[in-house]
C-alpha cells in the first residue's frame, strides 16, 4: 500500500514485547467447585520485579492477569495463537459508534473560512474543499489574529484596505466572501447616514463596520478610517456623532479634526461588543446577551470530530483548552481513548466558532479536528454506543504449526482464527476489567485504593511514593544492568522519590521528578511546606491532607481500582460456578426488563391521575431530569424468573462492592464476604463501605458480568516481509488522499520501497481485525479470548523496566 502520510513518516522500531511471568503450562486454574473458596490471588503489594514476578523469594510467580482476578474464558478449548499488538501506532484503530449505531469518522479537515460553505440544516456545515491560490495556514493565521510573525522591521504594516467588492470592506483581496453575521442596517438608517455624510462616506462608514465584524480580535489601528467631509454646522455635526453610534454601538467611534470633517475608526477590541448587533439592526431583537443567537446556529455547543494519534485525549484537549481560554474541563467527551492507537471520537466546546476551533487545530500535531456543527447539549460521559476496532496483529504464530511451510501455516491460521472468531460472535466474552486499570507500578493502584479504604492514609501515601531499586540503581549507574533498561522519566522519579525519602528535600525532589507524575509532586510539595510562623514543616504528618492534594480523578482511580479487582474476582467465580446458566439469586438491571416485571408493567400503564386528568410525561429538551440523572438499580431473580427462558446470562450483572448495590443472592455473596474479608481483600466488609471521607466513601455500581460485540467479527490475514508495512488506512490519510486528489486529479502517493533482500526474506502472517464493542469494555480482553493465554504479545515502545 502506498505511504499516504509521508510528510510524517514514523521511524521503525525493534518490537520489544511483554513476557510472560511464568510458562504458559505452569499455570494453575483456580478451583471449581460449587464452595466459597478464593482465588489465588498473589498480593500486589510485594515487590515485583520488571517482569512482574516477585523478588527473591520464589513467591507469587504469577501472571499480572491473575493478580488482577482474570483466570477464566468462555471457550478455553479453542487453540491459541500470538501476534505482536500496537507494534505500529496505526495498528490500533478506534473509532466511536454514536448513540445511533453510526460509526464516526473524519471526513474533513479544519475550516475553509466559508468558501462555498453552507448550512445545510440542524446546525452542520458541508465544506467545499481547499482550492489552489486559497490563502494558506499561514497568511490566514495573520488574518485572524493580526499578527505577523515575521514582519520585517524596515517596513511599515500597511491597514486593511478598503476596497469595493461582494463581500464589502475590511478586507484583502483574499477575503471576498460575505461573512453571514456581517452587520446590515436598516434602510431608514442608511437614509440617515446617506444625509449625514453623503452617500460616499456612507458606503465607506457600511464596508468598515462589516470588516470590524469579520475580524472582532483585530487591532483598531488595523483598519482605515473614513474621513467624512466636512460640516460647519455644530448641532448637524453633534448629530452626525450621535447617530453613528445609535447604529454601530461598540464598534465606530467618531471625533472632529482640524478642519471640521469627521473622522471615523474603530472602537478598541478590548471596548467591542458586536454580539447580536445584527439582529438589533434589522429590529429583530434589543441586542441583548443570551441563547438567542446560539439557538440560530443550532446550539450553544459546537461539536466537531477530533482524530489523535499517540496521544491521550486529555493531551489534546488540554492543548485546545489552553488556546481558547476555557481549560481542558471546557471540553466535552464520551470517554477516553488509548493513547498508543490512532482514535476518532466526537468532542463539544460550548460557545466557539468553527473558524476559531478550525485555526487553533492547525497547530495540532499528530491530530486534527473538523466536521463542525452546533447542538443544544454537550457531550458527557458515555454518550456512544461502544467503539469500532481495527486491530493489527503482526507476527502471529498458531498451535499446532510446528514443522509446516509457509502455505500449511496460513491455511492453519485461517482455521483457527475462524473458529475463535465464530465462537467469540456467538458467545461472547467475560467483562474483566483490564489490566490498565491497575497501573503498570510495582504496587498497583488496587493496593492504594485498599489503605484508602482502611483508614491507613500514611500506608497509602509511601505507597504511592513507592519506587523500584531497579530504577534507582539505573539512575545512579546507567551503564550497571545492560538488560534491564528504564525509561529517562521512571529514572528521574526514582531519583527524585528516592530523595524525598532519604534527606526530605522537597524542593530537590520536586526539581528531579517529572511534571507527568502529578500525584508524587502533590504529595510531596504539601508535606514539605512549612507554616507562617515558627518556619517548621506543620503538614509533615498531613498525609491526609497530602492525598487530598492530588487531583480527584486520580484519587477516585485508587478506589475504583479494587472495586475493579473484586468484581473480576466475583466474575470468575461466578462463571466457575454456574457457568451460562441462570440462576436463582442472579441479579439484573431494572430499567432494562421493565417489561418484564409485571408490578412495573402495571405501574406504567397509570397514566390517569386522582383527578381523572391525563398524565404527559415530557421528553426530550422538556424533560428536567437527564437520563443520566436516573440512578441504575438491580434485583434478584426469582427460581421462577430464572428457569422462565425470559433472561439469558448476558441480562446478569454483578456489583461492584459499595454501599448502596445489591448483592447476588446465591452463593456469590458469599465468595463477596470472603473475598473482601481476607488479605487480598483488604479485610473489608462489602456491607460496610460508608466513609467519613466523601471520595472514598463508595456507593458501588453494576457491570454485565458477560460482553459480546455489536456486530460479528471479521478478519484477514496479511503477508508481509517488511516490518513496517502497513495494512490499514487511518482516516486522516483517507482525508488527506481525498484532497490530493482534488487538488491534481492523482490520488497515488510515494510508493513504499522494499529492499529486494528483505522482500526475499521469509513471510511472516499478520491477522486485521475489525469488531464493535459497547462502552465499557476492553478491547485487550476481547483479544485475550480470542488468542488464548499468552497470546497478545504487547509492543513496548518505550522502557518500563523499572517500575
Amino acid at each position: 500500500m502506498a505511504d499516504i502520510e509521508d510528510e510524517n513518516v514514523r521511524p521503525s522500531k525493534r518490537a520489544r514485547l511483554d513476557e510472560p511471568a511464568i510458562p504458559t503450562e505452569t499455570f494453575v486454574a483456580p478451583s471449581t467447585s460449587t464452595e466459597s473458596s478464593i482465588p489465588s490471588i498473589p498480593d500486589a503489594s510485594k515487590p515485583t520485579t520488571s517482569n512482574g514476578t516477585a523478588s527473591n523469594t520464589g513467591e507469587n510467580k504469577a501472571e499480572p492477569e491473575v493478580r488482577a482476578g482474570i483466570t477464566e474464558y468462555v471457550c478455553p478449548n479453542n487453540l491459541s495463537f500470538s501476534g505482536v499488538f500496537k507494534q505500529r501506532y496505526t495498528d490500533f484503530l478506534v473509532n466511536e459508534i454514536l448513540p445511533s449505531g453510526e460509526v464516526l469518522r473524519l471526513n474533513s479537515i479544519g475550516w475553509n473560512n466559508g468558501k462555498e460553505d453552507k448550512q445545510v440544516g440542524n446546525g452542520s456545515y458541508e465544506q467545499a474543499p481547499r482550492e489552489k491560490g486559497e490563502v494558506d495556514a499561514k497568511e490566514e493565521s495573520k488574518l485572524e489574529t493580526g499578527k505577523d510573525e515575521k514582519r520585517p522591521k524596515d517596513k511599515k504594516k500597511t491597514p486593511l484596505l478598503i476596497e469595493e467588492d461582494d463581500a464589502g470592506v475590511g478586507s484583502k483581496p483574499e477575503e471576498k466572501d460575505e461573512d453571514p453575521d456581517a452587520p446590515v442596517i436598516s434602510e431608514e438608517d442608511s437614509k440617515k447616514l446617506n444625509t449625514m455624510f453623503g452617500t460616499t462616506a456612507a458606503s465607506e462608514i457600511v464596508r468598515l463596520a462589516k470588516a470590524i465584524r469579520r475580524h472582532p480580535t483585530r487591532k483598531a489601528k488595523d483598519f482605515d478610517a473614513v474621513i467624512a467631509p466636512p460640516v460647519a454646522d455644530k448641532e448637524a455635526r453633534t448629530e452626525a456623532h450621535r447617530g453613528l453610534r445609535r447604529i454601530f454601538p461598540n464598534i465606530l467611534e467618531s471625533s472632529m479634526e482640524p478642519d471640521q470633517s469627521i473622522r471615523i475608526k474603530a472602537v478598541p477590541p478590548a471596548d467591542r461588543k458586536t454580539k447580536g448587533l445584527r439582529r438589533k439592526n434589522e429590529g429583530q431583537g434589543d441586542g441583548r446577551k443570551g441563547r438567542l443567537p446560539w439557538d440560530e446556529l443550532g446550539g450553544e455547543y459546537l461539536h466537531f470530530t477530533m482524530y489523535k494519534e499517540n496521544k491521550d485525549t486529555m493531551e489534546v484537549t488540554g492543548f485546545l483548552g489552553s488556546m481558547t481560554g476555557g481549560g481542558p474541563r471546557s471540553f466535552g467527551t464520551a470517554g477516553t481513548k488509548d493513547r498508543r492507537a490512532c482514535t476518532v471520537q466526537r468532542v463539544s466546546v460550548r460557545r466557539q466558532t468553527p473558524q476559531r476551533m478550525a485555526h487553533i487545530g492547525r497547530q495540532l500535531l499528530n491530530a486534527a479536528i473538523g466536521d463542525f456543527e452546533y447542538q443544544k447539549h454537550e457531550i458527557g460521559l458515555g454518550s456512544l454506543l461502544g467503539n469500532e476496532f481495527c486491530i493489527t496483529l503482526r507476527d502471529c504464530h498458531f498451535d499446532k504449526e510446528e514443522g509446516l511451510d509457509h502455505p500449511q501455516r496460513l491455511q492453519l491460521a485461517n482455521e483457527v482464527v475462524a473458529k475463535a472468531i465464530a465462537d467469540f460472535s456467538e458467545k461472547g466474552f467475560i467483562n474483566y476489567y483490564g489490566l490498565q486499570r491497575f497501573g503498570t507500578f510495582a504496587i498497583s493502584t488496587d493496593t492504594v485504593g485498599i489503605k484508602l479504604l482502611n483508614g491507613k492514609f500514611e500506608d497509602a501515601v509511601n505507597a504511592i511514593l513507592d519506587f523500584s531499586k531497579d530504577a534507582l540503581d539505573a539512575a545512579n549507574d546507567p551503564g550497571g544492568n545492560p538488560t534491564l533498561r528504564v525509561s529517562q522519566n521512571d529514572r528521574d522519579r526514582a531519583k527524585g522519590l528516592h530523595l524525598w525519602k532519604t534527606k526530605r528535600d522537597g524542593s530537590g525532589a520536586l526539581g528531579l521528578i517529572p511534571k507527568k507524575y502529578s500525584a508524587e509532586r502533590n504529595i510531596i510539595q504539601h508535606l514539605a511546606s512549612r507554616g507562617k510562623g515558627k518556619g517548621q514543616a506543620d503538614r509533615s504528618r498531613d498525609f491526609q491532607g497530602a492525598l487530598k492534594m492530588i487531583p480527584r480523578g486520580l484519587r477516585l482511580m485508587y478506589v475504583h481500582a479494587y472495586q475493579s479487582l473484586v468484581w473480576n474476582a466475583a466474575a470468575g467465580k461466578r462463571w466457575t460456578t454456574f457457568g451460562d446458566k441462570v440462576v436463582e439469586g442472579d441479579l439484573v438491571l431494572i430499567n432494562e426488563h421493565l417489561d418484564k416485571d409485571p408490578a412495573a408493567e402495571a405501574k406504567n400503564q397509570d397514566v390517569i391521575d386522582q383527578d381523572g386528568e391525563i398524565i404527559i410525561n415530557p421528553s426530550g429538551d422538556d424533560s428536567a431530569t437527564k437520563e443520566t440523572d436516573f440512578i441504575e438499580r438491580a434485583r434478584p431473580l426469582s427460581k421462577a424468573e430464572a428457569e422462565s427462558g425470559r433472561y439469558t446470562i448476558y441480562d446478569v450483572v454483578l456489583p461492584q462492592p459499595g454501599f448502596d448495590v445489591e448483592y447476588p443472592r446465591n452463593s456469590i455473596d458469599d465468595f463477596y464476604k470472603d473475598f473482601m474479608g481476607s488479605e487480598r481483600g483488604g479485610g473489608l466488609d462489602p456491607y460496610k463501605m460508608r466513609r467519613n471521607w466523601r471520595d472514598i466513601s463508595l456507593t458501588g455500581a453494576y457491570r454485565k458480568l458477560l460482553a459480546h460485540p455489536l456486530q460479528p467479527l471479521s478478519f484477514e490475514l496479511k503477508e508481509y516481509v517488511q516490518e513496517d508495512e502497513c495494512f490499514v488506512e487511518t482516516d486522516l490519510q483517507k482525508v488527506r488522499r481525498e484532497q490530493a486528489v482534488e487538488a491534481d486529479g492523482n490520488g497515488n502517493g510515494d510508493v513504499m520501497v522494499v529492499d529486494k533482500a528483505e522482500a526475499e526474506g521469509a513471510k511472516k502472517i499478520a491477522l486485521v481485525l475489525k469488531m464493535q464493542l459497547g462502552s465499557s469494555t476492553y478491547a485487550t480482553m476481547a483479544l485475550r479470548e480470542l488468542m488464548k493465554r499468552g497470546g497478545v504479545k504487547t509492543f513496548q515502545p518505550e522502557f518500563m523496566g523499572g517500575r
